[in-house]
């Protein structure tokens, strides 16, 4: 076995022996130059990793390496020192590449890891070489200026800023230089001709080519450039594209096809003949992995094509005719290697020696138990590759740039499960995927791991209040997997409060868990309340684990109402009502209160002795209102005794002595609610409706009866009115219309005889009467009675004095049509008929004498006036 194997074995075991967690991976970064000397120190790593927080022993090494991409260059002394140890040279590792690192993974005594890159700084430590003292070439004279010709381009192993940065050529004034920059990055120049060529003046020429890199100072290499002028050549041969690109898959067969190149050229015979051939300068490796037939052009493989050697390769082809002078054509193919998948991941894991890895069971969530690297050539898809843990243990891999770590990330149990064994497998991502595993064994070791657990997190007792101090609540159990000691639970309540008090002082637990009251508890005092029980095992530490106690003190029907309104004295109240009061008067509201809840705590009212015909009272609200009215023979108080009940299953009351006073000095207001009053309402509506239609009937039988019966009434002035405006409707319209006043109607007294100077007018029927109207004024008689009718004379004023004794006497007979006889200003007016109805004027009866008249008269002119 090598040294560094063994080293890695010493490491490994020592990980074993420490079993500490992995609690995070540092990254320390350093920067060399190269060509530096050996045992040169670069860093101290063991201060820096202190600095940065990386967990170190007490005693050396403090730092063991667990890889070292570049162990022959660099190393890691016991005191955690970073030297070198040969002559770093770049150029022979890296090559061009921009980026050139070494990478070291170290750990410390407490098994954490930390990730040591350095980078190596190139130096312009290599002047430009071209591979030979002189280049030669041949130019036809024809050439026209632009015409391009590849030159063979110098080589410097330096890389970025210090490699080949420009070309020269001196002196200059024909020929030209035109820099390109190839795939990999290095510099090509192009020999440009920029004046017109002439071999019979000048035929060779010779420069001086210079390649400089971007050094500081910069370095430089030369090489002599001999350009011969051959007589001209009419036709070239000529490529379809200057570049040409082509993809090659890796490992292909030898002859496979890379590209058929056609450079044409019209001239014949062999002026016209073109030859394809690799410029010189085209490296050995292209030669060997390439071929071009001459006559064709077509570029085969000819070797093994490797993606991770060489992922690109520039190939640069000339054609050339058989012709005398001829200008070869120049092009340049560049083949990419295509990656296939065709290497499996490898998995190296540094326990690999170790056929058991033992853990403890109480190994914390992220603790390391392995390291494992895995790698694959391939590149892209076909290199990317994942790593993943077969089957459902609790461990997982935490990959990293360079390795992976396997982590514990799950609860160990040994009581459960003392061994795993566990596989590793790496796939990558190609198609198709290629595989590789890795598989070794965990060994679980007992410790004191589980704290002890309850069979559930909350606990809950109801508990009637009023209960027993020292009675059972109830029990919690916790239980614990651990052997010895580590499994013995012990209970315990932790400290908390509860209503300012500790909870120690309502409950106590003891050593199997089982649950007292120390108090006796009221549910109106603390409806619930909750504390924390921990069960702790015996281990060394222990393990403690808490579970939730609620106690919930259920109501019981222990409070008795309580009677608040109206205010008692000595059990009794004293109440004032109306002595009219009615039927619902309101009295008075009885309320209680009961501090208990739900059905012990719901009231009921009633009256339950005393003068119940009196009264009543609502069992929800408490209202007392009267049942009946309080006659004249009524007492000066009534009692009632009142009681409040809850519902509980053992009823409790409370009573009041209720003394209501009768007061007659009070007005009795009806005190009534919703119902009552809507119901009053109703009845109210339905009296005022009979009554204005028993009224309607008195009236209509009171005119009918007086329609029968000769008597003598007062028509209202409206009927006056409408009779006298009828008469000016029938004028003549020329003649100028008077208006009917009051003044117009007076009252005539009537002879006690009935003589034939007067018109007997009756109220009711106007309609068929044959009356004389005259204007004289005339007085009723004193001895009118209201039995009598009353005599009204209306004459027109040019006819006052030229019959005053001209008069019609009829008695009303109510039977057919009669001739007109209502006569106004000397014309006479045709029947006309209204209702019978009319407003009835109360004469004057025969005791009045003149005041009987003289009221009779005033009530005709206050109608008269107000013929409304």
């Amino acid at each position: 076995m090598h040294s560094k194997d063994m080293d890695f074995v010493q490491m490994f075991l020592c990980f074993l022996l420490c079993w500490a967690g992995v609690n995070a991976v540092f990254n320390l970064k350093y920067t060399v130059e190269e060509e530096l000397r050996p045992g040169t120190k670069i860093a101290n790593v063991t201060a820096d990793a202190k600095v940065a927080g990386f967990a170190l022993g007490n005693r050396q090494p403090y730092l063991r390496v667990i890889s070292n991409s570049e162990p022959r260059w660099v190393n890691l002394s016991p005191a955690g020192l970073l030297i070198t140890k040969q002559k770093i040279d770049r150029d022979a590792v890296c090559r061009q590449t921009p980026k050139c690192f070494i990478s070291l993974e170290v750990m410390s005594n407490s098994m954490e890891i930390c990730v040591i890159k350095i980078e190596i700084i190139d130096v312009n430590d290599n002047a430009p070489r071209f591979p030979t003292n002189h280049i030669d070439i041949e130019i036809s004279e024809n050439a026209a200026p632009g015409t391009r010709f590849p030159l063979e381009g110098a080589s410097d192993p330096d890389s970025g800023s210090n490699g080949i940065q420009t070309y020269t050529i001196t002196p200059n004034d024909i020929f030209g230089l035109e820099i390109k920059t190839r795939g990999d990055g290095s510099k090509i120049a192009e020999l440009v001709v920029e004046k017109t060529l002439d071999r019979e003046t000048q035929s060779r020429y010779t420069f001086e080519l210079t390649a400089e890199d971007g050094g500081d100072p910069p370095k430089s290499g030369t090489v002599q450039l001999n350009i011969k002028v051959i007589d001209s050549n009419d036709n070239n041969p000529i490529f379809d594209e200057p570049v040409y690109t082509v993809n090659v898959l890796e490992n292909s067969p030898i002859s496979t096809l890379v590209i058929d190149l056609n450079a044409t050229d019209p001239d014949e015979g062999t002026n016209g003949e073109v030859v394809y051939s690799f410029i010189n300068f085209v490296s050995n490796l292209t030669k060997q992995m390439f071929k071009i037939d001459p006559k064709t052009g077509v570029i085969t493989v000819n070797g093994v094509l490797d993606h991770e050697e060489l992922h690109v390769h520039e190939i640069d082809v000339q054609a050339k005719d058989l012709g005398p002078n001829s200008i070869p054509a120049h092009c340049k193919v560049i083949v990419n290697v295509i990656d296939i998948n065709d290497n499996a991941p490898e998995i190296k894991l540094l326990s690999e020696n170790s056929e058991i890895v033992e853990v403890s069971e109480n190994a914390p969530l992220g603790y390391v138990i392995a390291l494992v690297r895995v790698s694959d050539n391939d590149s892209g898809p076909n290199g990317k590759v994942q790593c993943r843990l077969q089957g459902n243990v609790p461990f997982r891999l935490n990959e990293f740039e360079s390795f992976s770590t396997l982590l514990v990330d799950g609860r160990l149990d040994r009581e459960q499960r003392d061994m795993y064994n566990l596989t590793i497998l790496a796939e990558d991502s190609g198609y198709p995927p290629l595989r590789s595993s890795k598989s070794f064994a965990v060994k679980v070791t007992d410790e004191n791991d589980n704290p002890p657990y309850f069979t559930k997190p909350h606990y809950q007792a109801m508990v009637l209040e009023n209960n027993v101090p020292g009675a059972f609540l109830l029990a919690v159990s916790a239980r614990d997997p651990d052997l010895g000691m580590n499994g013995t639970v012990s209970y315990e309540i932790i400290k908390s409060e509860v209503r300012g008090m500790s909870v120690e002082s309502y409950v106590t637990v003891n050593s199997n868990g089982e649950i007292y009251g120390v108090r006796a508890f009221n549910h109106e005092d603390t409806r619930t309340f909750e504390f924390k029980v921990s069960a702790k095992d015996g281990g060394d530490p222990p393990l403690t684990s808490n579970a939730t106690v609620r106690i919930v003190v259920l109501d019981v029907n222990d409070n008795t109402p309580v009677m608040t309104t109206p205010p008692l004295v000595n059990g009794t109240a004293e109440v004032s009502i109306p002595k009219n009061a009615g039927v619902g008067y309101l009295v008075t509201q009885i309320k209680a209160d009961d501090y208990d809840e739900g059905e012990n705590g719901r009231l009921t009212y009633s009256i339950s002795e005393g003068d119940m015909a009196y009264f009543e009272i609502d069992q929800i609200n408490g209202e007392v209102r009267t049942t009946k009215t309080f006659g004249e023979n009524a007492k000066p108080s009534y009692q009632i005794t009142v009681v409040a009940h809850d519902h509980g299953q053992t009823s409790l009351s409370a009573s009041a002595y209720i003394v209501i006073y009768l007061s007659p000095d009070l007005n009795a207001q009806e005190q009534i609610g919703p119902v009552n009053l809507s119901l009053i309402f109703i009845i109210a509506l339905g009296s005022i409706a009979v009554i204005l239609f028993v009224t309607m009937i008195f009236v209509a039988v009171k005119c009918k009866r007086d329609n029968k019966e000769i008597r003598t009434y007062n028509c209202s002035f409206l009927y006056l009115r409408r009779v006298a405006e009828y008469s000016y409707g029938n004028q003549k319209k020329t003649s100028k219309k008077k208006k009917l006043s009051k003044n117009d109607i007076r009252l005539v007294p009537r002879d006690v005889e009935e003589t034939d100077k007067m018109n007997v007018v009756s109220c009711s029927s106007l309609t068929s009467s044959l009356n004389y109207f005259d204007y004289h004024q005339q007085t009723l008689p004193l001895g009118c009675r209201r039995s009598e009718s009353t005599f009204l004379n209306v004459e027109n004023q040019n006819s006052r004095n030229a019959a005053p004794n001209h008069g019609f006497h009829h008695t009303f007979t109510g039977q057919g049509p009669q001739q007109p006889d209502l006569i106004i200003n000397g014309m006479p007016l045709p029947e006309v008929r209204f209702a019978p109805v009319c407003s009835i004027l109360q004469p004057a009866t025969a005791t009045s004498g003149k005041g009987g008249v003289e009221g009779g008269s005033r009530e005709i002119r206050r109608r008269a006036a107000n013929p409304t």
